[in-house]
């Protein structure tokens, strides 16, 4: 990437510019090193938005303290990489137990008696709502499977409020009744 001004400051001078606010200074740090940043975040998250949060944390760390990187210890690149993936690291550790979470299955026998028992209710649920006229049907599923409310379905039938109230309720008792 070419810069805008003829000659990019040094990272001695990028620090400096840091410690007296300078947001060219900071615009410069970026343009130069969040590519690195980026990078080493990806590869560690393999997730674009972590990577990003990461690229954010690690400059904006360096911007709130730039006494942080003392330049007798390396170079402000590989110290930034360092950083980088030190913060991805930790956002692995503490995003792993929810993942393993949603990772783990659990299996169990359970008896068939049980299984078939459950595929009777859903049957039975089916023949309910097939039994149910299409205005109940339609407003039970606009309300359970659409996720509106009342006053939406009746916006959307042109129908009254407590038409769609009566017949959601009365859908939901006819349903309770097929599968108790």
């Amino acid at each position: 990437m070419q810069a805008s001004s003829k000659q990019m400051p040094n990272d001695a001078e990028l620090i400096a510019g840091l410690r007296a606010r300078d947001e060219a200074a900071m615009n410069a740090l970026y343009e130069r090193y969040s590519g690195i940043v980026y990078a080493v975040a990806l590869r560690v998250l393999s997730e674009t938005s972590l990577a990003e949060d990461v690229l954010q944390d690690v400059i904006l760390q360096l911007w709130r303290n730039p006494g942080a990187f003392d330049a007798s210890r390396g170079s402000l690149g590989a110290w930034l990489a360092v950083i980088s993936r030190h913060r991805a690291i930790d956002v692995l550790r503490k995003r792993r137990p929810q993942t393993d979470l949603e990772e783990i299955v659990i299996s169990f026998n359970a008896p068939l008696a049980e299984d078939a028992s459950r595929k009777q209710i859903v049957e039975r649920a089916r023949e309910a709502m097939q039994q149910m006229s299409p205005e109940q049907r339609s407003a039970l599923e606009m309300a359970f499977f659409q996720g509106l409310t009342h006053t939406e379905i009746a916006a959307k039938t042109g129908e009254p409020l407590g038409t769609i109230k009566t017949r959601i309720r009365s859908g939901l008792m006819a349903l309770r009744k097929c599968v108790a």
